[in-house]
């Protein structure tokens, strides 16, 4: 047996939730029968999308679900050996065992830390991938928006639509993050929308209008790019953060009798619809992170203790680039 830590939800949160809606409880694991493994997770995700599911979704009083990296401890499933380092969806718990059924074998990269295939080749990775180039379609010369643009998925999405000779401007909410932008990531321009309205700083950046606009957020940020954009524009729509702790509260748009128009095609999804790109983007991903065009952040708090703080954090700004809560050495 192997003592661990694990976290549930213990009620449903109104609002932004509080760490009293959590729950961090020891448990026992027992050993692996035949075809399974022990694992040790190392790394957990926590991801704006998880939200929803605290309201609806996550089970009361159970091991909540997520993204991971973990190790093999132990193995009685020939798939997997002692030592290999496998993703997994069972973040919020600290060990745990499992057929070989939803374990991906991940291989290390020289010069590359383990924790990239938790974000830039990881789910947020693709996300942006897919959405930036098969359901944005972005071309040369595009005038590209990203809003949450400091964020896992935006920072990504954004930096692959300047590798593709688009300019770029994206929204964050510091100006520390968009000093990184303009900096590091290499846009061309970055609204800072706690400091100025996004509706009057995206009029003020995007003059010749905007081609895409790669949408994380809804409500305000939304009806901004429906005023700037352009004929035949293409809205891929990723995430709606700005509804996720009150609905309704934030997501009115106004402008969109702009896509009557504009002639403006505006799609919602989710990598399903484009798995079968994934082999592409890890190829893709690998070159651009080791020629080091493409750049990331990471926010690591320590501890399974902290995994219901990180994933409040994201709310509040409190990460730059991808969260992520280290479980094990």
């Amino acid at each position: 047996m192997t003592t661990s830590r694990e976290v549930h939800l213990v009620a449903r949160p109104e609002g932004l939730p509080t760490e009293e809606d959590f729950q961090i409880l020891e448990t026992e694991v027992g050993d692996p029968a035949e075809g399974e493994v022990l694992i040790q997770n190392l790394y957990m995700s926590v991801d704006p999308a998880m939200r929803p599911r605290l309201t609806a979704g996550y089970e009361l009083n159970q091991a909540m679900s997520g993204s991971a990296i973990g190790r093999v401890v132990e193995s009685r499933a020939e798939e997997f050996a002692p030592g290999d380092v496998v993703s997994n969806r069972h973040g919020f718990k600290e060990f745990f065992v499992s057929g070989a059924r939803g374990l991906r074998k991940l291989e290390t990269i020289q010069g590359l830390p383990l924790t990239v295939h938790m974000h830039a080749l990881g789910g947020t990775g693709f996300t942006a991938y897919g959405g930036i180039l098969h359901i944005a379609q972005v071309k040369a010369e595009d005038k590209v928006f990203v809003s949450t643009a400091a964020g896992a998925v935006g920072s990504v999405a954004a930096q692959i639509a300047k590798l593709k000779g688009c300019w770029v401007v994206g929204s964050t909410g510091s100006d520390e993050k968009a000093r990184w932008l303009a900096e590091e990531a290499g846009l061309d321009a970055v609204v800072n929308y706690k400091e100025t309205p996004i509706r009057k700083g995206l009029g003020e950046v995007a003059t010749a209008g905007i081609d895409v606009y790669f949408d994380n957020v809804g409500g305000d940020h939304l009806d901004a790019a429906l005023a700037c954009m352009n004929e035949r524009g293409r809205v891929a729509v990723c995430g709606m953060i700005s509804g996720y702790n009150e609905p309704g509260a934030r997501t009115t748009v106004r402008n969109l009798a702009n896509i009557i128009y504009g002639r403006i095609t505006i799609r919602g999804f989710t990598v399903a619809d484009f798995a079968d790109l994934h082999a592409e983007f890890l190829r893709n991903m690998t070159d651009w992170l080791l020629r080091g065009e493409i750049r990331y952040q990471e926010t690591i708090l320590e501890g399974i203790e902290n995994a219901p703080r990180a994933l409040i954090g994201l709310f509040q700004g409190l990460n730059a680039g991808k969260m992520l809560v280290q479980l094990g050495e």
